[in-house]
């Protein structure tokens, strides 16, 4: 049995990579927590983003990894998140703001079965 993925992506969050990826190159996603976009998804140019060992690389989103503050994950690893695109401009420097839309995170609790055959994490490195 295959490895269920803790975070997915939906079709028109792809299609927004797809056009970041033409013009920026190989990307990356990291959410944290805090107030204002703090708990939205951010899109950076791969690298862009120094991730250290409080951050837990929860997989592959399109082709782009995929990371969350330690603490964060601390409330979330009992959910799969799935990364999906709404109209309107965020207070944050992701990739896709200039576009006039955002990216957000939707979730759903694992159920008891899945959570046994989750895909594994690892804590980031320090650069």
């Amino acid at each position: 049995m295959s490895k269920i993925p803790r975070v997915k992506i939906t079709k028109a969050a792809e299609e927004v990579v797809d056009e970041l990826r033409e013009k920026n190159g190989d990307l990356m996603f990291h959410q944290s927590g805090g107030c204002c976009d703090g708990s939205s998804p951010m899109c950076y140019p791969d690298g862009e983003f120094l991730v250290g060992s409080a951050d837990v690389w929860l997989g592959e989103v399109h082709g782009c990894d995929f990371y969350m503050a330690k603490d964060q994950f601390d409330y979330w690893k009992h959910t799969e998140l799935t990364i999906d695109i709404v109209k309107g401009r965020g207070a944050s420097f992701s990739l896709e703001i200039p576009l006039g839309v955002r990216f957000v995170t939707k979730s759903r609790v694992f159920s008891v079965e899945e959570t046994g055959n989750l895909v594994e994490t690892r804590l980031g490195e320090m650069i």
